[in-house]
């Protein structure tokens, strides 16, 4: 599809509050609705939300009466609309007792739900929603109308919906809007039947109403943009039934970068109203999910970075800044050098390239058996790496912990020291005491005895994630009555505790071999 140069404004209407809520297992609270409508309107500054469908229940009235109440004091009262029904007073009453001014009509778009759904006939269900239009406007509210199951109607039987326009054209209905209700469209389809219907209406305003069931509702959205429509329906995260809407915030970016239309969305509030409705929905979204995913910003393959350190190389037109977002370089088996030194910079850290060696081969070795190093575990491993000594007098060649509810663990232990393979095993108040007791048991046999433990000390980064990387800083008694520090980095504490432990042992062994 040629990208298009003509500058249109695209209204945006958000149906997060309606049609996103009838996902699967979500149900906005009062306070919720209120607060995401607000969101979107005052923040995020999309044209229109859809926040509900009339007569659901008394508490849904009260969340519309009260989103009603505050558009009203801010001005905004005309871009907040409610899906109604062909029900002449009832839905029309309920919008206006709500304070409404706008109601979006569900009337059929396709012959075969006006005849097997409704049993009416196409005259007859056309007189049905004049008489609820007219109600309507004479109770001061604007009338947007849905031809649900369009896509399905129109390839089915365009005739009805020739019809059924015909019919309703002129009677003071603003905006029809053509839903592909079943996600069945492909964008060719998309685009040359609303061709065929912006040219058949030119004096009619339509809506695109995008479903996700084949993956292709963002495509569809340019195909019907590019046809003529000048306002798409879209919800937060990709909420609704089945496969979901359009995303806005996919939308919103490929309108603009690869259509150059103008939109009246804040682009910098995007991805905090995508975590509000993220966090209210219990609806968690993919970490690789576009613009507002937990990874899209995330460059792991060190070449990238290298790249991105000499040139930007691997960036493009969706720059994190552009989200209030920022980009960051994952610190894992793949890093290279420009990794770290990107995650360096960020922390204000400066290592020779010696040490950056040393640090890097690290990562790439912990990278191994942990899926990711985040920038918060970078400060421990340095600190791990800067503490450490080459010394192998002693090596933890296989433990095993067993821990269980009210009872001792126990520990199993195989260690090489100084050039001997040794098994004990050992039982204690928690996986570390029970690793101390096996250890113990193999120094003592050498006469040697491990330093008494007077601090124990474990942590984890600011923020972390349960599978943050856990340092774990020891303070041993010595028998001089020195104390000494070892620290040991590990993404399980009890082992953390265990390296803590074999440096400090390594240490003594080094000293007795002076």
């Amino acid at each position: 599809m040629a990208k298009m140069t003509q500058t249109r404004h695209i209204q945006l209407m958000d149906t997060t509050l309606r049609d996103g809520e009838q996902t699967q297992g979500i149900s906005f609270s009062a306070e919720e609705k209120a607060t995401i409508a607000k969101a979107l309107l005052k923040s995020l500054r999309v044209d229109r939300i859809e926040v509900a469908s009339a007569g659901v229940s008394e508490g849904e009235k009260q969340a519309v009466t009260a989103i009603n109440d505050w558009a009203r004091e801010e001005g905004l009262d005309s871009r907040i609309e409610v899906l109604g029904f062909v029900d002449h007073k009832r839905s029309v009453d309920w919008v206006v007792d709500t304070g409404g001014k706008v109601i979006n009509l569900l009337t059929k778009g396709s012959e075969k739900h006006c005849r097997e759904q409704l049993g009416n006939t196409l005259e007859g269900h056309a007189d049905d929603i004049l008489l609820t239009v007219g109600y309507a406007l004479s109770r001061g509210l604007q009338v947007n109308v849905y031809l649900e199951d369009w896509s399905n109607g129109y390839r089915d039987s365009r005739d009805y919906v020739y019809g059924l326009m015909d019919r309703l054209r002129g009677v003071g209905i603003t905006h029809f809007m053509l839903p592909d209700t079943l996600g069945v469209m492909s964008p060719d389809e998309v685009y040359e039947s609303l061709g065929d219907m912006t040219s058949r209406y030119p004096d009619v305003q339509f809506d695109f109403h995008p479903h996700n069931d084949y993956g292709l509702a963002v495509a569809n959205v340019m195909a019907a943009v590019k046809a003529g429509v000048s306002a798409i329906h879209c919800t937060v995260n990709c909420l609704g039934e089945r496969a979901g809407n359009a995303s806005l915030a996919e939308v919103a970016v490929v309108l603009r970068d690869k259509m150059g239309m103008a939109l009246s969305i804040d682009e910098g509030s995007i991805f905090r109203v995508s975590k509000m409705v993220e966090s209210f929905s219990g609806k968690w979204i993919s970490d690789n999910t576009p613009i507002v995913g937990a990874d899209v910003f995330t460059q792991t393959a060190g070449i990238h970075a290298d790249g991105d350190r000499k040139g930007g190389l691997y960036f493009s037109q969706l720059t994190p800044e552009r989200f209030n977002r920022t980009r960051s370089y994952a610190l894992g088996k793949m890093s290279g050098k420009s990794s770290l030194v990107k995650n360096l910079e960020a922390l204000g850290i400066t290592l020779s390239p010696e040490n950056q060696a040393k640090v890097l081969a690290r990562i790439v070795k912990m990278g191994d058996s942990k899926h990711q190093i985040t920038m918060d575990d970078l400060p421990f491993i340095i600190a791990d790496v800067m503490e450490s000594r080459d010394y192998k007098h002693i090596r933890l060649l296989d433990c095993t912990i067993n821990s269980r509810l009210n009872e001792d663990s126990q520990v199993a232990i195989r260690v090489e020291l100084n050039g001997e393979i040794h098994e004990a095993s050992g039982q204690g108040n928690g996986g570390f005491d029970a690793f101390i007791n096996a250890i113990r048991s193999v120094l003592e046999n050498k006469g040697i005895r491990l330093p008494d433990l007077v601090d124990y000390e474990v942590k984890i980064p600011r923020g972390g994630k349960t599978n943050a990387l856990t340092e774990c800083v020891v303070t041993w008694q010595r028998e001089d009555g020195h104390t000494h520090k070892t620290r040991g980095v590990h993404a399980n504490q009890v082992f953390a505790g265990v390296l803590a432990t074999l440096r400090m042992i390594n240490l003594q062994l080094h000293e007795m071999a002076l």
